[in-house]
């Protein structure tokens, strides 16, 4: 399965970055990197369609460390949930 991280900027200078597809550990490297790079502020995950573990701990700790989580759906959104009461 592949995963496709597109970085977006609006007028305000935010950058949202679009996942695509299956989100799994060996991606989150690059996104790590691009979080940093791009100063992003929000994550679209409208197009994610499975992820792994280590990908909704990721997406939790960048949610607790401010990062928006837009478009997240509803079965990540109870997976992070989940994630929070461990």
């Amino acid at each position: 399965m592949s995963c496709k991280i597109e970085p977006l900027a609006n007028r305000e200078s935010e950058v949202v970055l679009t996942i695509s597809g299956h989100l799994q550990v060996e991606h989150l490297k690059s996104l790590r990197a691009l979080i940093g790079s791009e100063r992003a502020v929000a994550l679209d995950l409208n197009n994610v369609t499975l992820i792994d573990r280590e990908a909704v701990n990721f997406l939790a700790a960048r949610e607790r460390d401010g990062i928006e989580l837009r478009n997240c759906p509803a079965f990540l959104r109870e997976w992070i949930a989940k994630d929070r009461l461990v």
